[in-house]
């Protein structure tokens, strides 16, 4: 597949509402995920592995209220996409709307690395 149809399959299924989908259908079983500057715990795994233990993480301590995807930004290899979250932190009850940007790489028609931007909750 080529970065654009990959691109294009990704926000169709996450407007959707299916995150699930794209992790299996998209990715390589090598995939590199970056939250910011990868630092905090969590903040970089590498493998499927290190991918599914993350969205588990996630589903465990976040209620999500509402997604909205933007079309992507295609460029060789890479693409962006904007996410605004309306989540529920389950653990404190504190609810937020968080902003992201998330930049992807292609390569051998699978996303290869992920790494999204935003400013950290405090």
């Amino acid at each position: 597949m080529e970065t654009k149809e990959i691109a294009s399959k990704l926000v169709a299924w996450c407007k959707e509402g299916d995150f699930e989908k794209p992790y299996q259908e998209l990715y390589s079983q090598e995939i590199v995920s970056i939250e910011n500057d990868g630092k905090s715990e969590g903040g970089h795994v590498e493998g499927f592995e290190g991918i599914q233990q993350k969205g588990e993480w996630w589903k465990e301590n976040f209620e999500v209220h509402n997604t909205t995807v933007s079309e992507p930004i295609v460029a060789d290899n890479w693409f962006s996409v904007k996410f605004e979250m309306d989540t529920t932190h389950k653990p404190s009850g504190m609810r937020s709307t968080t902003s992201e940007i998330a930049v992807y790489q292609v390569k051998e028609g699978k996303i290869v690395k992920e790494q999204f931007f935003y400013d950290e909750q405090g």
